[in-house]
C-alpha cells in the first residue's frame, strides 16, 4: 500500500518508538534563512548590491572617412566602422537611451611612420568629434590617443633606424621622442572639442606630457583617462581588425603588461595619478577581475573603468548566435560582473544592447 505525502512526512517525523519528542529536541531550524530575501522579484531587486544602469557604459566607435558609411565588422556582429555623418545619428541614438560617453577610434585616409594625420586639424577623429558635439552635444566624447592606427608599422610610438639611433635594434619603440607626439594629438583632438583624452600605448611618461601639453595649450579641463593597466592579452585581435592598427611585425610586449602580473598593474596606476590622470582603466575586464578588484581597493578615490574588450564581445555573440546562450541574461551578467569587481565605467561594445534592454526592464 503506497502512503500520500503527508503519510510518509508524518512518519518521517515521529521517532521509533512512537513517543512525542520533547521541545527541545525538536530539529533547530535556522533562525536566519537568506533564501527569504529571494523569494520574490521585489525583494531581491530591493537588496541588490550591485545595480547596472545605462550611465555606467562607454561605447567604442571606429570612425572612417566618408558619408553614408556603415562597414561591418566580421568578426563582431553588430559593430561598424562609421563615417562621421552617420556616427552622429548613431551617437544621438546612444545619448537617447541613457548612455553618457563614447570612445572614439580613427582610421586614417593613409598613414605613414609619424602618423601626420593622428594630430590634424581636420584628420578623421576631430571631424567626428565635432560631428557628434552638432547632434548630441550631452555625450562625453573621448578620444583615443595613440599612433598604432596612423602609423604605417602599426606601433604606438616613433620607432627607430639605423640612421637615427644607431646604438639601438632597428624597429625599437622610442619611448621619450613618442610623447611630444602624443602631447599634440591630445591638443589636437581638444581643440575639436573632445572632453577626455585615453593615452592607451601604454608607453612612460605619457600622462604627464599629455598633461603638461593640454595646460599648456589652454586646455586645463580636458580630463584624461589612463591606460593604466594594459595588458598584452589574446583578446584583442577584432581590435585590431576593426581599427585596422595591427604592427605589422612584432608584438607590443615591450609595453603592455605580462598578464602574470598584478602588484605591476597597481605601480602603473600610482604612476599615472600621480603624472595628473583623472581616471584610470583596466584593459582587459573579463579575465582581470582580481585586477579591477585591487585597483579598486588600493585606489578608492580614483574612478575606475574597464574595457569589455572586443574579443570578449565576440565569443559571448558567437555563443548567442549558436544558441548556446541566452545573449541578454550573459551579456548583463557579465557587465554586471565588471561592475560588482569594482569598476564604475565599463566601455563595452555591448552597450546600446545592454542599454535598451535595462531601460525596457
Amino acid at each position: 500500500m503506497s502512503l500520500t505525502f503527508d503519510q510518509l512526512l508524518r512518519q518521517a517525523n515521529t521517532p521509533a518508538d512512537g513517543l512525542t519528542p520533547a521541545a527541545d529536541a525538536r530539529p533547530a531550524y535556522p533562525a536566519a534563512r537568506p533564501r527569504r530575501l529571494r523569494q520574490s522579484p521585489g525583494i531581491r531587486a530591493m537588496v541588490r548590491e550591485t545595480r547596472l544602469a545605462p550611465a555606467d557604459f562607454v561605447s567604442p566607435f571606429f570612425v572612417t572617412h566618408g558619408r553614408g558609411v556603415r562597414n561591418p565588422i566580421n568578426a563582431m556582429p553588430g559593430i561598424y566602422q562609421w563615417s562621421p555623418d552617420r556616427l552622429a545619428e548613431e551617437g544621438a541614438r546612444l545619448a537617447a537611451l541613457g548612455v553618457p560617453a563614447v570612445l572614439l577610434f580613427g582610421l586614417p585616409a593613409s598613414k605613414d611612420p609619424v602618423g601626420l594625420e593622428n594630430f590634424a586639424p581636420d584628420g578623421i577623429v576631430p571631424q567626428a568629434i565635432r560631428a557628434l558635439k552638432a547632434a548630441a552635444p550631452e555625450l562625453v566624447v573621448i578620444t583615443d590617443v595613440c599612433l598604432c592606427e596612423y602609423t604605417d608599422h602599426g606601433h604606438c610610438g616613433l620607432l627607430s633606424t639605423p640612421a637615427s639611433h644607431p646604438q639601438l635594434a632597428a624597429g625599437t619603440i622610442l619611448n621619450d621622442e613618442t610623447l611630444p607626439v602624443l602631447a599634440r594629438v591630445a591638443v589636437a583632438h581638444a581643440e575639436a572639442g573632445a572632453d577626455m583624452v585615453a593615452p592607451s600605448g601604454m608607453l612612460d611618461g605619457a600622462v604627464g606630457a599629455i598633461r603638461a601639453g593640454l595646460d599648456d595649450f589652454g586646455y586645463p579641463n580636458v580630463a584624461i583617462l589612463a591606460y593604466s593597466v594594459k595588458y598584452a592579452s589574446s583578446f584583442y585581435g577584432l581590435f585590431r581588425e576593426a581599427a585596422q592598427g595591427a604592427p605589422r611585425f612584432g608584438d607590443r610586449q615591450s609595453h603592455q603588461m605580462d598578464p602574470a602580473n598584478a602588484r605591476e598593474a597597481l605601480r602603473e596606476a600610482a604612476l599615472d595619478l600621480a603624472e595628473g590622470a583623472d581616471m584610470l582603466m583596466v584593459k582587459p575586464a573579463l579575465a582581470y577581475l582580481d585586477v579591477i578588484r585591487q585597483t579598486r581597493d588600493r585606489f578608492p578615490e580614483a574612478p575606475l573603468a574597464a574595457y569589455n574588450v572586443s574579443g570578449e564581445y565576440a565569443m559571448l555573440k558567437a555563443a548567442a548566435a549558436n544558441g548556446w546562450l541566452d545573449e541578454r541574461r550573459a551579456v548583463l551578467e557579465t557587465l554586471t560582473s565588471i561592475k560588482r569587481a569594482g569598476a564604475d565605467l565599463v566601455i563595452t561594445y555591448h552597450a546600446a544592447d545592454a542599454a535598451g534592454w535595462l531601460r525596457a526592464g
